[in-house]
């Protein structure tokens, strides 16, 4: 069985959403915990994350540095990101791997995904990123050619495009790497976002969003399974209410009309639901959503919310 593991990007924070150096490893060797287990029992892994937190590191710098240096363009904070949380993510793996005397390499592809540069939503900046400044510090980042809009009392924020992933550039160097045995990295934040420009490739100031790149790439690599982590246990139904219900095994169409009732928010369960029907929808076993310390049972389509073809029974809640 070949699973893709999506690391939300609060597993690369500590409980408070602390993104320190010391905060990151710890919780890289909390998610490879898991991953070694899937390993250990003969399962494949190709492993994506968010990286929000670990830009809005990087865009402060920018911000504070504006005057003095131009600030680092959006796609080359993806690449750098996922460079450095996939370096992370390969030594607490490899730590573990080696405790318990399992014998498998690792690898990191910076991944780049395509975009249509005629998407609407390159031209339509949607997405807001990182932290509010008061109008004077925005109007500095303005003049670089940022995006910023006027938020009201808590100031002005940037806001970046989010188009639609089309297809994984760097595909091939990862399946290559999966079919000799390595456990890969791959994909983080949804992808490094670039565009045809001639005869070859131009990054773009957007986020992919991450759990549609991570859906796209469970299908790319061939995976089985698409396990979601996130920090709760289910997909639920009427949230924050009297009556709210949890979704644990559920047919696609039925999740799919679900999603078209607005149960899920568009900024934090509607991807991950999105994302788990696109990749049932496009032959996958199931996906399931749910939190890291239940990817096991979450594999064998025994907790989370589990998302499963049609012409599968459902049981319980659906």
């Amino acid at each position: 069985m070949r699973v893709l593991l999506a690391l939300g990007g609060n597993a690369m924070a500590n409980a408070e959403g602390r993104v320190r150096v010391v905060d990151q490893q710890a919780a890289a060797k909390v998610a490879m915990h898991a991953v070694a287990e899937l390993i250990e029992t003969g399962v494949d892994v190709v492993v994506t994350h968010g990286n929000g937190p670990q830009v809005g590191n990087l865009l402060v710098k920018n911000e504070i540095a504006a005057a003095v240096v131009p600030p680092v363009p959006l796609d080359w904070c993806g690449a750098q990101t996922q460079a450095t949380l996939g370096f992370t993510l390969m030594n607490a793996l490899d730590d573990e791997l080696a405790r318990r005397g399992v014998d498998r390499a690792t690898a990191t592809v910076v991944t780049r995904v395509l975009v249509d540069a005629d998407d609407p939503r390159l031209s339509r900046p949607s997405k807001p990123i990182g932290r509010h400044l008061p109008e004077d510090e925005a109007r500095a980042l303005i003049e670089h050619g940022e995006f910023w809009e006027d938020r009201g009392e808590k100031g002005w924020r940037r806001v970046v495009a989010s188009p639609e992933p089309v297809e994984i550039l760097d595909a091939g160097a990862v399946h290559t790497l999966v079919e000799a045995g390595y456990v890969v990295v791959a994909n983080g934040g949804g992808g490094v976002p670039v565009v045809r420009e001639g005869a070859g490739l131009r990054g773009v100031e957007a986020v992919i969003d991450k759990d549609l790149g991570a859906a796209l790439l469970a299908v790319t690599v061939e995976a089985d399974v698409l396990v979601i982590a996130t920090d709760v246990g289910h997909a639920v139904l009427r949230y924050g209410q009297p009556d709210e219900e949890p979704l644990r095994r559920v047919a696609v169409s039925r999740l799919r009309e679900h999603l078209v009732e607005g149960h899920f928010a568009s900024g934090s369960m509607g991807p991950k639901v999105e994302a788990a029907c696109r990749f049932v929808e496009q032959g996958g076993r199931h996906t399931a959503i749910t939190e890291l310390d239940h990817i096991l049972d979450a594999v064998a389509g025994e907790a989370g919310t589990v998302v499963v073809p049609d012409e599968t029974p459902a049981k319980g809640t659906s």
